[in-house]
């Protein structure tokens, strides 16, 4: 029968008549113990539901085993396509993951890199809540002095002793600005993130050097947000209240994007009606017959990069930092 409360080693040891001792090696060496004792306190360990404490054998062993990835969005596609891929690589290698989603607050990202530090992770990675140049949280020189392994994924933080995975977004904005020439697109209402963050400014400026290129001008209409659903779906409504039904919506990600086509629906117009086009695929459209012309980056591939450095700096905490960079791809 499974005994209340928490089982240890010295429950298993009284229950069995050995010592302390020889259950412990049980576990950590079994091939040190006679099999038919060690089948014992098995089967000891089974009938009172005990538990090994991982955390307290890597507390002892000096070798974790978990790694922190903290996100600000976890309802962001690319960020769930990212962290399966991390996972499936941690798992890979012996390690788990343990998750924390910021929502976007920066007090919450330092309290989340507090409580990695206070588990022992053996390292982090991080897509941090902003990425404006002046956005430098307290906690880096804390990290730095713990001497802890971090890799910035997507989104990072003006600093160079960090490996980095991050997306060419001056090229996904480029692609669009193309897919935008092809419609006679002279103007758009596009919905960005913060103007301070390095992502939207280098996504508009790819679509302004596309049609630089091209000789031709546009005219965008912005509504900074989030980079999230609900400030795109106000955007639009306001918009369409306002103005009527635009040219055309650009979204510079997904959630933005289908907070956009949202908006449209709520109004009477179908997307067949309006020229949507957006960073990021979609999830799921293609179910439903829904094709919007979107940029793309391999979200999958760069959780494996951002797991594959980590795993790097942990085994050599001393070797340079590398930067490796998402290409961008359209789906039209």
């Amino acid at each position: 029968m499974k005994r209340k409360g928490t089982v240890t080693i010295n429950d298993i040891a009284r229950h069995v008549g050995l010592t302390n001792i020889t259950v412990s090696r049980a576990f950590k060496h079994p091939d040190k113990v006679k099999s038919a004792t060690r089948e014992r306190i098995l089967a000891a360990a089974r009938e009172l539901g005990y538990v090994p404490n991982a955390f307290a054998s890597q507390l002892r062993s000096s070798q974790s085993r978990l790694i922190g990835v903290v996100i600000a969005s976890i309802d962001n596609p690319f960020y769930s396509e990212a962290i399966k891929a991390i996972s499936r690589d941690a798992k890979a290698r012996g390690y788990d993951i343990l998750l924390m989603d910021t929502d976007g607050d920066s007090n919450v990202e330092a309290a989340a890199i507090q409580t990695l530090l206070s588990y022992q992770v053996a390292g982090i990675i991080l897509s941090p809540v902003s990425d404006a140049l002046d956005y430098l949280p307290v906690y880096i020189d804390t990290l730095r002095d713990a001497q802890l392994p971090l890799v910035m994924l997507d989104r990072t933080l003006p600093v160079e002793d960090f490996p980095q995975v991050v997306l060419d977004n001056c090229k996904a904005g480029w692609l669009l600005g193309n897919a935008m020439l092809k419609r006679n697109l002279d103007q758009a209402l596009v919905l960005t993130g913060p103007a301070s963050s390095y992502i939207t400014r280098q996504r508009l400026k790819g679509i302004e050097d596309a049609y630089g290129q091209a000789n031709a001008s546009i005219k965008l209409d912005r509504r900074e947000g989030l980079y999230n659903f609900e400030p795109a779906y106000d955007a639009v409504v306001r918009y369409l209240s306002e103005s009527g039904q635009p040219s055309a919506i650009v979204g510079l990600n997904q959630l933005m994007t289908l907070g956009a086509l949202s908006a449209l629906h709520d109004g009477g117009i179908s997307y067949h009606d309006a020229t949507v086009l957006g960073v990021d695929q979609l999830p799921y459209c293609g179910i439903f017959d829904i094709r919007i012309p979107t940029t793309r980056f391999d979200a999958s591939y760069a959780g494996h990069q951002a797991i594959h450095l980590l795993l790097a700096r942990i085994a050599n905490p001393t070797a340079e930092p590398q930067r490796v960079v998402i290409d961008a791809s359209m789906d039209e």
